[in-house]
C-alpha cells in the first residue's frame, strides 16, 4: 500500500491530512482573504437572490421543521446545526452561480460556508479562526478533488459531492479547534459520506441542488462526532479498502499536500460571472464576443461548432441540444447557452425560463461541440474555448478565448449590493459588506450571524 511521507514519519494519507491542516501555514495570506471575501459575498448574493426559488424553498420547510440555534440564512428560522447547513448549501448552489474550482470540477464554497456559518452558531471562534478555516477548506478540497477527478470520473460521480465533505471537514475541524486524532477521524468520517451521481443531465431533475446540502450536513455531523469522541480509519483513503482503492483500482495513491507551492487553491477559483454550468460559460463568452465584433445575428447563422476542453464535451448534459424540460437542462447545455446568447445578446437567468423560445431551439439544434487539443493542453490552469461560426452565404467566421472571464471582485460586490439592496435592504447590505470585510479583526461571528439571520428589510442602522 502506497503511503505519504510525513515529515518525520510515514503516515496515512487521511493522518497526515489533518496533521497539516492544524500545522501548514498560507502562503499568499493576504491575497488569499481578499480572495475569500469575494466568496462570501458571492455566496450570500446567490443565497438571497434563491432564496424564493421552489428547490431552496423545499431545503428551507426541510430544515425549518425543528427549532435550533443556526440561521437559515436570510429566513425567519433557526434550525439544528446539520438542517441549516443543508438548506444555506442548497441556497448558495440554487442559481447554478456559485464559484468554482476548475481543478477539482467541484463548487467549493457551498459547502465550506454553510458549515463554517452553522457550526458558528454553536462553537464560539473569532473571525480569523473563521476566515483560516475557509482558506484551508478550499485547499484540501481542491487538492483531493484534483487527486481524483477526472473527465472520465465526473462522467458519472458527482464532483462537488465527494471534494466537498473533505474541504467541510477540514475546515470545520480547523475553526472550532479539534486536536490531530479528532481531525483525522473526522475527515475519515466524512470521507465515508463522499456520494453523488451525475444521472440527473439526462433529464434536468432536482437532486444536483441537494449534493452540496447532503456533503455540508454531512461534514458538520462529522466534525461534531469527532468532538464527540468518535473514532474513524485513518487509512479511509489509502487503506486496501479505502476510497482510492474503490475509485482508483489498480493506480498508485496519490500523494496529496497542502500549500505545496506559493499557488493556494482557493486564488484558483473563479466566480461565475452568469447562472449557468462551469464549461458553458466561456463558449457562450466567445459567442457574445463574436457577435459584438462581427455584428453576427441568429438569422444569419448556418450552423455553429463549438470547441473546447474534453471535459467540457464529456460533462453530463453539457453537449446537448434539446428538447428542453426543465431550467435545469438548460443551464448545462452549451447549446442552449450559446444560443440563447446570440439569438439576447446576454446571458441572463430570464433566458433559462424561455424552454419554448423558437429561435434558441431552432439554433440550438444547428450546435455542435467539439473537443480542441489546444484547449485540452491547457486545461485545467486555463478553460479555453471557440466558435466557429457558418453563415448562410458560406462565410465563416470564429472567436476563440483562451480562458473563462471571470466575475470580477468589484463585479461580485456590485450584484451583491444590488440583489441584497432589493431583498433585504441597503443598510442591512451595507452593514453585512462591512462585516465580511472587518471579519478578520472580529472577536466572534455575533454580528455577522445576527446580520444573515432574518427575512425583513432592516433599515435605520
Amino acid at each position: 500500500m502506497d503511503q505519504i511521507v510525513g515529515s518525520e514519519t510515514t503516515l496515512p494519507l487521511c493522518r497526515e491530512l489533518a496533521r497539516q491542516s492544524r500545522e501548514a501555514a498560507i502562503p499568499n495570506a493576504g491575497d488569499c482573504i481578499e480572495k475569500f471575501r469575494v466568496c462570501l459575498l458571492d455566496f450570500f448574493t446567490c443565497a438571497l437572490e434563491s432564496r424564493d426559488l421552489p428547490i431552496p424553498k423545499q431545503a428551507i420547510r426541510l430544515a425549518a421543521q425543528e427549532a435550533g440555534r443556526a440561521p437559515v440564512i436570510f429566513t425567519n428560522h433557526h434550525a439544528p446545526v446539520p438542517q441549516a447547513a443543508f438548506a444555506n448549501a442548497v441556497m448558495g448552489h440554487g442559481l447554478v452561480r456559485e464559484d468554482m474550482h476548475t481543478g477539482s470540477v467541484s463548487h467549493l464554497g457551498v459547502v465550506i460556508m454553510p458549515t463554517l456559518l452553522a457550526l458558528a452558531a454553536r462553537h464560539p471562534v473569532s473571525g480569523r479562526a473563521f476566515i483560516e478555516a475557509a482558506i484551508f477548506g478550499y485547499e484540501a478540497g481542491g487538492r483531493f478533488g484534483r487527486s481524483i477527478i477526472s473527465p472520465d470520473f465526473a462522467r458519472l460521480f458527482r464532483p462537488t459531492g465527494f471534494a466537498g465533505p473533505v474541504a467541510g471537514a477540514i475546515a470545520g475541524a480547523r475553526m472550532i479547534g479539534l486536536d490531530e486524532d479528532e481531525t483525522t477521524s473526522a475527515l475519515s468520517l466524512a470521507v465515508n459520506t463522499l456520494s453523488g451521481l451525475n444521472e440527473w443531465p439526462a433529464n434536468g431533475s432536482d437532486e444536483m441542488f441537494f449534493h452540496p446540502g447532503f456533503a455540508s450536513r454531512n461534514a458538520v455531523t462529522a466534525v461534531e462526532l469527532a468532538a464527540f469522541g468518535a473514532r474513524a480509519s485513518e487509512t479511509v483513503l489509502d487503506g486496501p479498502a479505502g476510497l482510492f482503492a474503490a475509485y482508483r483500482p489498480g493506480q498508485p495513491v496519490p500523494r496529496v499536500t497542502l500549500f505545496p507551492d506559493d499557488a493556494p487553491e482557493i486564488l484558483a477559483v473563479y466566480n461565475k460571472p452568469v447562472p449557468a454550468c462551469n464549461y458553458a460559460q466561456t463558449p457562450c463568452q466567445a459567442m457574445l464576443a463574436l457577435a459584438r465584433e462581427e455584428g453576427v445575428i441568429a438569422d444569419q447563422v448556418r450552423s455553429i461548432e463549438v470547441r473546447g476542453t474534453r471535459a467540457m464535451k464529456m460533462y453530463p448534459g453539457c453537449d446537448y441540444a434539446g428538447p428542453f424540460g426543465r431550467i435545469l437542462q438548460a443551464k448545462m447545455s452549451i447549446q442552449f447557452g450559446v444560443a440563447a446568447a446570440l439569438v439576447h445578446g446576454g446571458v441572463t437567468e430570464e433566458n433559462y425560463r424561455r424552454l419554448e423560445d423558437p429561435a434558441i431551439l431552432a439554433l440550438a439544434r444547428r450546435i455542435t461541440v467539439a473537443e480542441d487539443a489546444a484547449f485540452n493542453a491547457a486545461y485545467p490552469a486555463r478553460q479555453g474555448a471557440a466558435v466557429d461560426v457558418t453563415l448562410m452565404d458560406g462565410q465563416r467566421i470564429s472567436r476563440s478565448l483562451p480562458d473563462v472571464v471571470p466575475a470580477t471582485p468589484s463585479g461580485v460586490r456590485g450584484r451583491f449590493r444590488e440583489a441584497g439592496g432589493a431583498i433585504i435592504g441597503t443598510d442591512r447590505v451595507t452593514a453585512l459588506e462591512a462585516a465580511v470585510d472587518q471579519l478578520e479583526s472580529a472577536e466572534d461571528l455575533t454580528a455577522l450571524l445576527r446580520l444573515v439571520s432574518g427575512a425583513e428589510k432592516e433599515t435605520g442602522r
